[in-house]
């Protein structure tokens, strides 16, 4: 009785192993977007917020997402915080609530890396909700590259979108305003740098708005 209880309880593992190692092999092929929208926005002095404020016919915001979603990968998530945003968000695109946002940019990133892990993803892709004029293929050659810690480059100069791989996300800072830089600076050796299309622009203040729109 006692061997086929151990045998019983053998096959349950084994079963189970089995199955952490199927979950674990579809994780290693899944990358998300996640476009960061939870500021305060307090450098730009407008009616209303920045990422809400009108850019060349639609809501600032609704530039990244739709790039994001663009790209193809497995999900899209927007990090929301400061300001309800829903109205501009495409369908396809998950909103997460960050409740910390007010702790600074960091904050959001880390609810991207806790919202990638509770679905399954081996690596997330993040873009920032004020850059409008990043394309989609800049985000899907960031998610095909190969490499724990890749940045877009544009003419040179690194920008968002990222991508960071899962045995990175324990490494992001808690708390203050910087996100990915922070991990670039702590990890310069795991850097890899892809050339992309697209324009570095990002949209702080009604004169930046003014300028690019």
């Amino acid at each position: 009785m006692r061997g086929g209880t151990d045998g019983s309880r053998h096959t349950e593992l084994v079963s189970d192993f089995e199955s952490f190692s199927s979950t674990r092999d579809r994780r290693a092929h899944t990358c998300a977007a996640v476009v960061l929208a939870a500021g305060l926005g307090s450098r730009y002095e407008g009616e209303t917020h920045k990422l809400l404020a009108p850019f060349r016919n639609k809501p600032l915001v609704q530039w990244a997402l739709e790039a994001a979603l663009g790209a193809g990968l497995d999900a899209t998530y927007v990090i929301t915080g400061a300001v309800d945003i829903t109205d501009a968000v495409p369908e396809g695109v998950v909103v997460v609530e960050n409740h910390n946002y007010a702790d600074g940019q960091a904050t959001s990133l880390r609810t991207a890396a806790a919202v990638a892990a509770a679905d399954g993803h081996e690596a997330f892709v993040v873009g920032l909700g004020d850059m409008p004029l990043v394309p989609a293929s800049a985000w899907k050659a960031v998610a095909a590259a190969e490499g724990q810690l890749v940045t877009a480059t544009f003419s040179g100069r690194r920008s968002p979108p990222v991508k960071i791989v899962e045995d990175l996300w324990s490494l992001l800072p808690l708390s203050g305003d910087e996100g990915a830089r922070s991990l670039i600076r702590m990890r310069p050796d795991l850097l890899t740098e892809l050339a992309c299309e697209g324009e570095l622009i990002d949209i702080d203040t009604r004169g930046d708005l003014s300028r690019w729109s």
